[in-house]
């Protein structure tokens, strides 16, 4: 992607269903959960650029012993600084205190056998270490204590803190992370006090009746209860301190999930690549976690996959599939070659499938896999242009008119190359510029001056500030004829609200081009009007509001709002022309079949918030506040 995004967070919970002296005498190393959830982390850092952090339960723990331990990081290099810290505590112990697991566990933290780490990219606020997850919720009870972690927004905190308020708590800070913690730790505590009211009248020691509230907890029953209002896209993980886990995932399954079970361990995590790579399993050996279900690990190792609230139609994110999740995963790769693949005809009708004066190449490096997509849509293509061309030939044809035929090809090059990181440390704007403008550099000698057109495929176009101030500024010195921008996504016209940095109307270049043209053809006064239907809108029910800005965008056809994009990432003095080719969403939806959350692109939000959040952002482009709407 040629604009960078930050997005969102990464999750990973592995519970040992083992003793951890089976894990010494197997792998040789008792510390073999730890070194699984760093492998996790590590394989699925792409989501997170603030932080990381872990956490750890002990089952079976004495009274007056530590049980819970966490350590979380914000430094550039969060996550060996995570793992330093926790493998400090192991340097110096001797070889046969290492070698005994018993002692290990009794003596020193981050031996447990629960164990939850977290990736954080913070979409809004400051970055600090109170806001890193996990997050913990203490209690001198130990079935009270919950520790937290996720990858959600949720839309509607406002009014969930207001239900806590009410519930009579008063939480320390209005925040989705602190409102989920208490909203679950609040009925983790009436789930207690439940089993803890019912039991007692028999007469049972306090100690058996902690053994009861362990086994009979409802964990599926807590979730219903506490996730019951929760509107946003989510996967939640949480331990509860006697050792029962969980990992929910949101009822249109907007953000992803995936688990793998076997005799020794229970496995989540945000990316299946990463419990593939980690545990070296086959990816038909790792589940997708429903929508609307949760994965329950009881504290006796019991794995269970139940819903916790209503079924909804699943709309899982597709820029997941586009360029936010590693594109290890065998399908994800699959699908980014389809969409790229599904660009080989409207390309080649712009080109008037002039091979011969054209150069393929792409922006690096996320797009290539869809790149690769694209070259065989060509090389289909190409052969279809080859028949045709050998059937006129007749039967008499020549062999040198048959290999000249033979041998066209797609001109696939590398042109663009991400430069070294380029640190500017000059004031003047002008000479910052200049600077910037190099981020890429280009391959000379291969675009033909002012003949050859050149393709470049990007994966998304959300700005277009780094197409317009580098990549067409430098690819403009090859002197081609013409430059055509290809997107593998479809034009980015409304805001997220679930989890993805992308959040303010005044971002996106498709929504500069679409006012640009409403100003071109006298139509301004429709913003003033759209501005006032968004305002009323906040005071009807929730369900009953609908997204007031979509009317804008049907005013113009998908082209003409491509064609104003090319206009506005055009650098100013450059000799090549330039054009813009979008994705559509039919298409993204036939690559991507099983992951059609196109809200960003459609304007279609999978929940009553997230249409609400969409009017109150277009309040704010209006008002000329540079915030996020939710």
């Amino acid at each position: 992607m040629s604009d960078q995004i930050k997005h969102e967070c990464g999750v990973a919970l592995v519970r040992l269903l083992k003793p951890l002296d089976h894990y010494h005498k197997k792998h040789g190393t008792a510390l073999y959960g730890i070194n699984k959830l760093r492998l996790l982390l590590q394989k699925m850092r792409n989501r997170g650029q603030d932080g990381a952090g872990l956490a750890t339960i002990k089952l079976d723990p004495p009274p007056g012993s530590r049980y819970i331990s966490r350590k979380r990081s914000i430094a550039n290099n969060y996550l060996d600084d995570l793992f330093q810290g926790v493998y400090d505590h192991f340097r110096n112990i001797p070889e046969d205190k290492m070698a005994d697991p018993a002692w290990l566990k009794n003596n020193l933290p981050f031996t447990g056998e629960l164990l939850l780490g977290h990736l954080r990219y913070g979409t809004h606020g400051v970055n600090t270490m109170e806001t890193c997850h996990p997050f913990l919720r203490q209690n001198n009870w130990i079935s009270r204590n919950l520790v937290v972690a996720g990858n959600f927004n949720l839309t509607n905190v406002d009014e969930l803190f207001q239900e806590l308020v009410e519930l009579g708590q008063y939480p320390k800070e209005k925040s989705d992370t602190v409102t989920v913690l208490e909203k679950i730790g609040h009925f983790l505590d009436d789930e207690v006090q439940r089993l803890f009211s019912w039991f007692k009248p028999d007469g049972h020691s306090i100690d058996e009746i902690n053994q009861m509230i362990f086994e009979n907890l409802d964990v599926q029953r807590l979730l219903k209860r506490a996730a019951k209002k929760f509107d946003g896209g989510y996967v939640m993980a949480g331990m509860i301190g006697h050792g029962d886990a969980f990992v929910m995932r949101d009822p249109n399954g907007i953000r992803p999930g995936f688990y793998y079970v076997d005799e020794e361990v229970a496995v989540v995590a945000s990316e299946r690549p990463a419990i593939q790579t980690a545990f070296n399993v086959h990816h038909s050996k790792i589940k997708e976690i429903k929508p609307g279900h949760a994965i329950i690990i009881k504290r006796n190792g019991k794995v269970e996959e139940l819903p916790f609230t209503e079924k909804q139609p699943r709309l899982s994110c597709s820029f997941e599939r586009i360029y936010f999740s590693r594109g290890t995963d065998r399908d994800i790769y699959l699908e980014r070659k389809k969409l790229g693949e599904m660009l080989a005809k409207p390309v080649l009708k712009l080109l008037n499938n002039n091979f011969k004066d054209s150069v393929f190449s792409f922006v690096p490096n996320t797009a290539e896999s869809a790149f690769f997509g694209l070259v065989e849509g060509l090389e289909k293509n190409l052969n279809v242009i080859k028949a045709k061309k050998i059937q006129e030939l007749g039967p008499e044809i020549k062999p040198k008119k048959l290999n000249k035929i033979l041998s066209a090809k797609a001109r696939v090059e590398k042109i663009v190359v991400k430069d070294a990181k380029l640190r500017t440390f000059i004031a003047d704007g002008a000479s910052r510029g200049e600077l910037i403008s190099h981020v890429y550099d280009v391959t000379y000698g291969i675009v033909a001056n002012e003949k050859d057109t050149l393709v470049l495929l990007d994966d998304s176009i959300v700005r277009g500030a780094t197409l317009r101030d580098s990549i067409l500024k430098i690819t403009s010195t090859l002197r081609p004829k013409k430059i055509v921008v290809v997107s593998s996504a479809p034009q980015i016209r409304f805001p997220d609200c679930y989890g993805i940095d992308m959040s303010k109307f005044s971002e996106f270049v498709a929504f500069q081009a679409m006012v640009a043209l409403l100003k071109k053809r006298k139509k301004s006064h429709l913003l003033q009007e759209t501005y006032e239907r968004c305002l009323a809108s906040g005071k009807k029910p929730i369900h009953k509001i609908k997204n007031e800005v979509l009317p804008l965008y049907e005013l113009f056809t998908q082209q003409e709002i491509s064609a104003q994009i090319a206009k506005i990432i055009t650098p100013k003095g450059i000799k090549p022309k330039v054009a813009v080719i979008y994705q559509s969403i039919e298409d993204l939806h036939a690559a991507c079949p099983n992951h059609t959350g196109d809200w960003y692109f459609s304007g279609n939000y999978p929940t009553p918030g997230g249409t609400r959040v969409i009017n109150r952002a277009f309040i704010n482009y209006m008002e000329g506040r540079d915030e996020r709407a939710y």
